[in-house]
């Protein structure tokens, strides 16, 4: 069953067509991958999915409900969360505090349980949740970021670029959650310039470049595909 469809998806920076006419679905509990090079328009296409940018036209619809226009907010109470790039916890405020902003969505009485479940899967994050969060390491913030999602209880989890500036033993730990993530029921849209360890989790990929998708389908069968090795997978 599809949970987001995305279609005819256009978005402008002022004059600079940045997505042209992008279509794309997420099923029920797969892990769908944007790859592509920098600037191909993989993170104003989860921006906009999320309705932090603005499309120009085309339509996005959530478990069958037209999202087009409707806040960023809203959209979180509806079930989807995005873990932006770069990170971007809260620096000044500790590990708690991001981990709370990140339930308001929820009722009072659902915190409490949201974070007994983060720290489940994050423990770290529970031996440092009186840290402040802009002293913890690169892995630690990512964790971090991904947690505050989480306490939303998305039905869909919006990742971009979860393996930015970590070592490889971290982009492995980071990828292993994302795929615990997905067992336990989570549906994942990753946006990931790793196109190795991207197609390697995901079930369905998708390649944009310059703002169009060139390429769809089986991410073990586009892994194996011999444009797509030469352009992505080195």
């Amino acid at each position: 069953m599809s949970m987001l469809k995305v279609e005819d998806l256009h978005v402008y920076y002022g004059s600079i067509h940045a997505i042209k006419g992008v279509s794309f679905e997420v099923n029920e509990r797969e892990i769908v991958t944007l790859i592509g090079a920098n600037g191909a328009g993989k993170s104003t296409t989860l921006n906009t999915v999320a309705g932090l940018l603005k499309a120009r036209s085309g339509s996005i619809t959530f478990e069958g409900k037209p999202l087009t226009g409707t806040p960023a907010s809203k959209i979180v109470s509806l079930g989807m969360a995005l873990c932006p790039e770069g990170r971007r916890v809260f620096q000044q405020m500790t590990v708690r505090e991001n981990l709370e902003m990140g339930g308001y969505t929820r009722p009072a009485s659902e915190i409490a349980p949201a974070l007994d479940d983060v720290f489940e899967r994050f423990p770290r994050l529970k031996e440092r949740q009186r840290q402040i969060a802009g002293t913890l390491s690169g892995g630690e913030q990512q964790m971090l970021a991904m947690g505050r999602a989480l306490m939303s209880k998305p039905k869909l989890l919006m990742l971009d670029e979860p393996s930015m500036g970590l070592a490889p033993i971290l982009v492995e730990q980071i990828f292993d959650i994302i795929g615990e993530l997905n067992r336990a029921g989570t549906t994942i849209l990753l946006v990931e310039q790793n196109a190795q360890m991207a197609l390697s989790i995901a079930t369905r990929a998708y390649v944009l470049e310059t703002g169009h998708i060139v390429k769809e389908g089986d991410a073990d069968a586009l892994m194996h595909d011999d444009a797509v090795r030469k352009a992505y997978l080195g």
